[in-house]
């Protein structure tokens, strides 16, 4: 009796409940994006925003067009990767991204702020509306792969971006310390609740290779990441090295120029999946 046909407002058990509806939000006209890959971590200060960065200018370089969606509203450090200083343009209806040197569209928060040190003191619900915002009212023109830069842990903004972004996998990004296994735990957890494909493992700080002996050093001690990934049954996509030079590349925004083929193994993977 009474009944509107609308299962997601009702809490009744009936047998002629409707099957769970999608609450993917819809691109917008102007938009066309094939491939959606999350970039997460259960801790901060692991360097999703280098993997992202690099993941985004090595896939560019064999062709693919590629954006990037800064999902860190309060901690954004993907403009600065890529030196975006400018602010985006938009209408009345639309946003448009920043296009890095190379030609990467951009859109994170500090390309809308009047100065981009200023601190973004939101709630969560305005802050996971926003992400929304960039991904509905952005346009992201004829893009192979979007890399979503997430904020670290388990909270809005990453529920957000797998309720209403299609993520159509995750890369999981870590550091060779102790307590690896519960972050990575955490971040398999919460893909498996969220049914979102997780596609490997993302090893930063790996190691030190010396530039007089040639050898690799352990820094933070001996890696488990292929223990740990055979455990969550997930493979390792890469083992980033602990490198000045790119360190330096990241932090003078000169990302693009920096040579290293790091990534090479999950791009392979990636352009497999866009293959399919």
């Amino acid at each position: 009796m009474g009944c509107n046909n609308d299962c997601s407002s009702c809490g009744e058990n009936c047998a002629s409940r409707n099957a769970p509806q999608d609450l993917h939000e819809k691109l917008n006209d102007m938009s066309s994006v094939k491939k959606v890959i999350g970039v997460i971590s259960g801790k901060g200060g692991v360097g999703k925003s280098l993997v992202t960065s690099t993941l985004a200018v090595t896939l560019n370089r064999r062709g693919k067009k590629t954006a990037i969606l800064d999902a860190d509203i309060t901690g954004p450090s993907i403009p600065k990767a890529f030196n975006l200083h400018e602010r985006a343009k938009g209408t009345e209806e639309y946003i448009f991204p920043c296009e890095t040197e190379t030609g990467i569209d951009v859109m994170s928060i500090n390309l809308l702020l009047e100065n981009e040190t200023d601190p973004v003191v939101w709630r969560g619900s305005l802050i996971s509306g926003t992400v929304k915002q960039f991904w509905t009212d952005v346009v992201w023109k004829d893009e192979d792969f979007m890399f979503v830069d997430m904020p670290p842990g388990t909270g809005d903004v990453p529920l957000t971006v797998f309720q209403s972004i299609p993520v159509d996998g995750i890369i999981i990004v870590t550091s060779p310390q102790d307590l690896v296994s519960m972050i990575v735990e955490k971040a398999v957890k919460m893909a498996k609740m969220m049914n979102v494909p997780i596609l490997g493992i993302v090893e930063n700080m790996s190691y030190f290779m010396c530039p007089e002996c040639g050898k690799k050093h352990f820094i933070y001690g001996e890696s488990k990441i292929d223990e740990v990934a055979e455990r969550f049954g997930t493979k390792v996509l890469a083992k980033i090295p602990i490198n000045p030079d790119l360190a330096s590349a990241v932090d003078s925004g000169r990302v693009e120029m920096f040579e290293g083929d790091f990534m090479d193994g999950a791009a392979d993977e990636l352009e497999k999946m866009l293959e399919k």
